[in-house]
């Protein structure tokens, strides 16, 4: 996926790459811990929930500032996923720096969950933003019970009890979006970028952005300027109920768009591509940004950052 032209490169530092983490990776294997690696802190938090206290995890993209499309792994970056014993990365070259740095240290222990793969997605897949299906982590929470259990037999159980656990934690996200589409399905919104799509689709909405749109803002591309003209109609003509844009990548076209959103009364919702931190896990912020939209759907309130 092209990088964006409009966003600056977000190389972490290893201290950001590292931070909260309690040991090196070095250390977690000495310690009989599993060192694994989320590329983006979303599944880093899945990781440490069905892991619990047999991994050590770190997520390389943590920064909800930052643009993960324009993330550039730095040495650092590459030497902890490189000690990695197990990685779970997106695919659909939304984070392809990670078949890069694993290609240059090929190791045949290395257990690599590419959520693509797993899904069975064809490359031609034109939203990456996996992580908002909601059959997305059920099935990656699985595959990595059967990971772990092979790099830790022993404590295969433990994994298995967790693995349930996080499945029925998801019960009040899904339930959210069941009720949404139960009261408000067919509720006309429009967006920015497809950040958020696959969760809109989950709860009934009805997104009136062309696609060919999302793409050109999401890829950095000016989009075709009778595009704009309709996106900005959506507003003017008071069809979109709700304007969902991409928190963490603004510039001055989206914000055009915000100005005209509130000016019309249209309520604005934030969607992060990477998960809030701190103060929520994976469920918790999936669950937030439903009852955002239904804030904006019920309440007419904005929530633009969590």
């Amino acid at each position: 996926m092209p990088l964006r032209a409009r966003a600056a490169a977000a190389a972490l530092s290893v201290t950001a790459v590292l931070a909260g983490a309690a040991c090196s990776p070095a250390t977690a294997q000495s310690s009989g811990n599993i060192s694994a690696v989320g590329a983006e802190n979303e599944y880093a938090s899945v990781i440490g929930q069905i892991g619990g206290k047999y991994v050590h995890v770190t997520a390389i993209e943590s920064n909800p500032n930052t643009d993960p499309h324009s993330f550039e792994a730095s040495p650092s970056v590459a030497q902890v996923v490189s000690a990695a014993q197990l990685v779970v990365q997106n695919g659909l070259g939304y984070d392809s720096y990670m078949n890069k740095i694993e290609a240059a240290a090929p190791s045949s222990a290395r257990k690599v969950i590419d959520v693509q793969t797993l899904l069975g997605l064809p490359d031609a897949t034109p939203n990456p933003h996996l992580w908002y299906d909601p059959k997305t982590m059920p099935a990656v929470a699985k595959a990595l019970t059967g990971d772990l259990s092979a790099l830790q037999p022993a404590h295969a159980a433990y994994f298995r009890a967790n693995l349930r656990s996080f499945d029925r934690s998801l019960t009040p996200w899904y339930q959210a979006l069941a009720h949404f589409k139960a009261a408000f399905g067919g509720t006309a919104v429009a967006v920015t970028e497809p950040v958020g799509d696959y969760m809109l689709q989950a709860a009934g909405t009805r997104i009136l952005t062309p696609f060919r749109f999302q793409a050109d803002i999401m890829n950095g591309v000016d989009p075709a300027p009778q595009d704009v003209s309709l996106q900005s109609s959506f507003f003017k003509d008071h069809k979109a109920k709700v304007f969902l844009y991409n928190q963490q990548v603004t510039d001055s076209l989206t914000q055009s768009f915000l100005t005209e959103a509130h000016h019309y009364g249209v309520p604005v919702v934030g969607v992060y591509e990477t998960m809030p931190t701190p103060g929520y896990d994976y469920q918790s912020w999936m669950l937030a940004e439903v009852r955002a939209l239904a804030k904006a759907v019920t309440d007419k309130t904005s929530t633009q950052k969590l």
